[in-house]
Formats: C-alpha cells, structure tokens, sequence
C-alpha cells in the first residue's frame, strides 16, 4: 500500500538502480559473501549495507532510529571512511527491519537487536562498519587491477575514485561499479586493512548531517507525515489508573457523533474510529466509562512512598547486592567520622516533541500487516505486531520513519501495537495518534527513587566506608549508575530495594544515572565541604588510581577557572559522572533569587573523553543538548501520583525549561583521544543535577536533596 508521501521502498531502489550491491551476510562482523544486483527484477531477501550505482552514487542503509543525535549519518560516515569514499557521493536510506542482518553487535558479532538507546549505536556498530567499508573498498582495488593488468598493491583511492600510481590512470567508483564481477566470496580483511586514525578525512572530522536539510525543508518523513488511502484515525481514552479494565456506558451516543465509524474495546481502553482527527478526539472526550478497581495502583500516593522507601532504607534487611567490596562494617567501626543523607528523586516523563502514533494497515484476511511509525526498536515493534496477530515477522511489512525525539519513550511498542488491534478489528488502515495528554496521564516514566547514602572517614579526612540504599519502583532502571569503581574507596556496599507500585516505568534519557549520579556527586561536595577540603582536591585524591578520569577532571577545572573568585551572589558546584563508556565531568555557575527561590544557572562549562569522536560537532551538540535537557529535569520535572492517577496533564502543570532557563554560556571541551567510540548521546545529563545543587551548596552552605529543585522546595530549605 502506498503511501501519499514521496516515499521509495528499498525493493524498488534496487530494481530500478544499476550499479553494484555488498550484501552482508547474516550474522557475521562484515560482509563475506555478495550478490551483484546489476538491472535485475528482483532483490534478494536480505538488503545491503552499499550499493554504487554507474553515475557514482553511493547509497549507505542506515540501520538505527534517528531522532535528533545524528546516528544516520555518524554510521554512513564510518563506511564511507573505510570505502574512501566522496561524501559529496553519499545518500542514506532507512535499512529494512532485519536484526539478523543490521542488529547491533551482541556477543562479538552484529546480529543483535536493532536498538537505538543505551548510547550503543556508534560504539555497537563501529568496528563491523570499518572491516566492510574496507572490504569493499577492496572489492573496487581487485576490480581496477583486473581492468588494468596490474597488481592491486599498485593502486591507491581517495574521494570514490581508484589510481593507478604508475600510469595516472584512474577509474570512478561508479565506473568501476558499471563492468565489475563480485567474487562469490569477497576478500577477506583485517585490522591490518583498516585505516590509521591520523588518516582520517571523515571521522572526526566536521561533516554535515545528512538529515538537516530535510527537516529544514519539511520533506523530512516522520509518522505523523503519513496518509495511506482508505486510512481511519484513531484515538483512545486508556486507563487513569494502570491496569483498570473499561466498560463503555454511551455506545449507542457515541456511535451516532459526526464522523464517527467505530468503537473498539481494548483491555485498557476505549477506542473511537473516524475520519479526522478533531472528531476523534471529541468523541473521545463525549466517552462516558466506568473503570475496573481493585488493580495494583489503586491508591497509590507517589509523596506518601517516600515514607515507605525510607523504612525500608533504615531497615537491617539487604536488597538485591549491587555493589559489595571489602569490609564496610569494619571501616565504619573504625571511622574517625560518619555522614549520613537521604536524596529524593521524583518521576520524570520523556516529554518528546512528537506525539507518539503509528499507521497500521492489516490486510483483510489478517495474515499481513504493513505498518509505518518512528521506533527506537523498530524490530521489536514489528515482532509485536506479527505476535498480536498470529502470523511471522516476515508477513509485517515496516517502513521506519524518523522520530520526532525519544529518550527512551519509543523504545517501547505499544502505540504501534495498539494501532495493529484497532486496525484488525475494522478491516482498515489506521492512524492512531495520541494526544499530549493521553502521554502525560498513561505515561511510563523513569523512577521514583530514594538514595540513603552514608560514608565513614579516617583521621587523615579519606573515604574508607561507602553505603549506598537505592530504594524505589523500577527494578533495574533504579541501578543505572549506582557503582563508582573510578573512586578509590576500599569499602563499598550499594543494594537496592525495589517495589512494584503497578505503576509503568521506562528508561529515560541516562535511565538511573540522573538520580545516581546526583545523589553521589552532591553527598561527595557535602562531605568535603565538612572536611574543610576543595571539592575539587577531594575528587582528585578519590580518582588518583584513574588517570582518565582525572585528566577529564582537571579539564573542566581549568575550564572554569576552578580556583578564581566566583562573582557575587554566585556559587560554583562540580560533578564527575560515567556514561556509557564516556566519562564527563561539569561545572555549573548559578544565583538563587530568594524571593521567588528560582534558580538561575548562568555558565556551564562541560569536559568530555568518548574515545574517538566520529562527529565531534555533532557530540558537542549532543552534550549541550544533554545539559538543557538535564536543567530542565533538576529544576522543573515532576510527575506525581495520587490514587494510582497521574495528577499532570500537560505542559501548564509539567513544566519543562524555557528559553529563559537556557544558561549565558555552555562550553564544552572534547579531549582528543584514540580509544574506541563511547557512547555521547547521555553522557552530560547526569552531572548536572549534582553540579547544580554543589553550586547551591556553594552559594547558601545548604544542601538541596530533593530532585527537581522547585522554587517552593529551594524556598522552604532557605527558610
């Protein structure tokens, strides 16, 4: 079914291009056995990394979601690198939804899932991205030495053309591409074959997104974009209260609304059908339902937990064993002083831009499905809904779109499954959208958490006993970020406790190491300002067996001037934080309005070692985005829960960070390094939290321990 977007699938790509195809072979690191796909009918099953046409394009599939960070063209870049190839040459298309072909490595070997979170992209697909872009570009060199009688050994490439270095004679990529004959088993490379750093022309260098220019113009194609004929909207009034089952008590009013074709019941909801938007929605609103009770979230009270949390944090019972090495109980026996603070984390929603939806079409007899929608897990969306339906992976046709943000939220599938249960049961395609609200209210969430932190010190002022309780709801997304191996404490137990409220949690952006890292951070500032000591001569002592760590350390030191004056009515806080491979240390200025208890950050300063950048224009904007995006959930991002119901509904009472919260200045420094990739897209959220509420501490000598820092909660500490 075609969609009335300008669209073109990767089947017709292919049967209409000449030129050549690599097809990567299932499983493997690179490619090691190939089709030549010169003017034929048909395509083979599994898609290709590269094809070149005769006129020299190259087109590069992409197989991970982009969403803003710039994985699209970070990924291409890579290959191309290795290929020598122009990038002026260079498009980019959506890969097909195969894991086994285009998954993340996973065990040593691509095939994984095809997943974008977690900061894995680049640092997952790097080095299997260099061996084939280099084993084609071997492909190229035996084609050219065969053409012209020579030795391979003879001839060099640069910017998608081949030279022979004796004779000057040269041949384009899609010249060679127009007579080549692919070998059935394409050479075999190795790390010996694959470029040395300093000969980089792309990687790490400047090079333009490949997905701007779209997004400026607006042919871009998002979800929201698609209309495919004989399509329905759709929208859904889900359950206050999570688990509640629905009974519609107006079927017959409804059904009768203008516009207004179906109505589906859901195990969660209230489904309305119909030929526009605007009349779902006021069908929607005309729904009058009563909800199942007695379900797990009935009454739950996200304030009054946090009593509970702290019961179970003054409790002698261990949680689930995180962390545990050396004798904590011993080094607290002996301390010379202990310290002891409990930091509160409130529920953050994803708040990205785009409101989830999905257009799905099941075919009439219900043994296909063809589908469009933006997914961070595009595979797993389209095994849920061959799962829904009863029919194999292979009968769901996916067309994966851009996605207007994610940050976690569209790991998840259930707005595409949702849309392939409404589709069935009307025998039409369908668009289902949800509204800001629908997202705020069913929303699921990065956890409620309470830290307990508690350190002893010896005579000489050094950490020699470190405990840590996480207790919250969540399971595993509460341990992100938990363990400090970086920090030379030769005693350490972290545990947590978790507890299922029946409430929907989700990774998002930096998953635990937001709450984690602040409590850490700010309870490491608490200790040294007690001790008389520099919060930066604490860490530096801490991380003296860490000598990257350290470097990034002293980097944003030096950055803000650590040691200079900081400006009346100012106060300055640091935080040191490890993401994904990626260590970050931040620095935040900030003043403290005490009539209205706002805090205003005015400069941060942000140092960074990934390992080797593939887009270090694209990581800076990363970070800073990261940092805004930090900001806005220490200062404002508050979701509470009162008898199992979200109490907010939309922006006017979940506030975010406005422009005027955008601090004067952000600098950010990348320090060079030829480590591998890490992952940039979370690494600066999580020190930002801790920086701001150290700066406080700076400014007022009063800790702040509950996250966001509201203007009314930075009032009542004020006093």
């Amino acid at each position: 079914m075609a969609p009335e977007v300008n669209s073109r699938s990767r089947r017709a790509f292919i049967r209409n291009a000449g030129g050549v195809s690599f097809l990567i072979a299932t499983g493997t690191w690179f490619t090691t056995k190939s089709e030549v796909l010169r003017n034929r009918n048909e395509s083979t099953s599994i898609g290709s990394w590269v094809t070149v046409a005769p006129d020299g394009q190259i087109t590069i599939l992409n197989p991970a979601a982009e969403m803003g960070q710039g994985s699209m063209t970070a990924l291409a870049i890579i290959i191309a690198e290795e290929m020598d190839a122009n990038w002026k040459d260079v498009r980019i298309e959506n890969s097909p939804i195969e894991p086994d072909t285009y998954g993340l490595q996973w065990g040593g070997q691509l095939g994984g899932p095809m997943i974008t979170v977690g900061s894995r992209t680049v640092r997952g697909y790097y080095h299997a991205l260099r061996l084939a872009g280099a084993q084609i570009r071997k492909c190229f060199v035996q084609a050219a030495a065969i053409k012209w009688n020579t030795d391979a050994s003879e001839i060099e490439t640069r910017e998608s053309i081949a030279f022979h270095t004796s004779s000057e004679k040269q041949l384009t990529y899609g010249e060679i591409a127009s007579f080549m004959e692919v070998p059935e088993s394409l050479p075999s490379v190795s790390e010996n074959d694959l470029k040395k750093v300093e000969d980089f022309s792309m990687i790490g260098s400047v090079v333009h997104r490949y997905d701007i220019p779209g997004k400026v113009n607006g042919t871009a194609q998002y979800a929201i974009d698609i209309r495919v004929p004989g399509m329905q909207y759709a929208m859904i009034s889900r359950s206050p209260v999570y688990g509640a089952r629905p009974e519609l008590d107006n079927e017959d009013e409804v059904r009768t609304m203008d516009g207004i074709s179906h109505i589906v019941t859901l195990s969660h909801g209230i489904g309305v059908v119909g030929e526009s938007f605007e009349k779902c929605l006021a069908a929607k609103r005309a729904l009058k339902i009563t909800w199942s009770q007695g379900n797990k979230a009935d009454g739950y009270d996200s304030r009054v937990a946090f009593d509970e949390y702290m019961q179970l944090a003054d409790g002698s019972q261990m949680g689930e064993s995180i962390t545990e090495l050396g004798d904590v109980h011993k080094a607290f026996s002996e301390a010379s002083k202990e310290y002891h603070t409990v930091f509160r984390n409130d529920f953050v929603y994803h708040a990205q831009m785009e409101p989830l939806n999905a257009v799905v079409s099941v075919a009439s007899d219900g043994k296909s499905a063809e589908a469009w929608y933006g997914s961070q897990a595009p595979d797993r969306a389209r095994d849920a809904i061959a799962t829904e339906l009863g029919i194999a992976f292979e009968d769901v046709t996916v067309h994966n779109c851009f996605l207007g943000g994610g940050f976690g939220r569209r790991s998840m599938s259930d707005y595409v499954v949702e849309a392939t249960q409404i589709s069935e049961k009307i025998k039409a395609p369908v668009k289902l959208v949800w509204t800001r609200e629908d997202d705020v209210q069913y929303g699921a969430f990065r956890p409620i958490s309470l830290q307990s932190m508690s350190a002893s010190v010896n005579q000489k002022g050094e950490l020699t006993g470190w405990k840590y309780r996480i207790v919250g709801t969540g399971d595993g997304l509460l341990a992100s970020g938990a363990r400090v191996p970086y920090y030379s404490i030769p005693n350490k137990m972290v545990d947590l406790h978790s507890i299922d409220h029946g409430v929907r949690t989700k990774h998002w952006r930096s998953v635990g190491h937001g709450p984690n890292k602040y409590a850490i951070e700010a309870f490491i500032d608490q200790i040294a300002r007690d001790q008389k000591t520099d919060p930066f001569k604490f860490r530096k002592r801490l991380l003296a067996t860490s000598p990257r760590e350290l470097k990034v350390l002293e980097k944003v030191a030096e950055m803000c001037n650590w040691t200079s004056a900081v400006p009346e009515g100012r106060g300055r806080g640091m935080a040191f934080a490890e993401r994904s491979g990626a260590l970050v240390a931040g620095v935040a200025e900030i003043s403290v309005d005490k009539e209205t208890g706002k805090i205003k950050v005015h400069q941060f300063w942000c140092a960074m070692d990934a390992g080797l950048v593939v887009q270090p224009d694209n990581a800076i904007a990363q970070l800073e985005g990261g940092i805004i995006l930090g900001l806005s959930s220490a200062l404002h991002e508050s979701i509470t829960f009162s008898g199992g119901v979200v109490q907010q509904s939309n922006f006017h009472n979940y506030s975010i960070a406005r422009i005027s919260d955008t601090p004067e200045n952000i600098d950010i420094h990348i320090i060079p390094s030829q480590e591998n990739p890490a992952g940039v897209g979370e690494a600066s959220t999580p020190v930002v939290g801790a920086a701001i509420a150290n700066a406080f501490l700076d400014l007022t000598g009063k800790p702040l321990t509950h996250m966001p820092f509201t203007p009314d909660r930075v009032k009542m500490i004020l006093g």
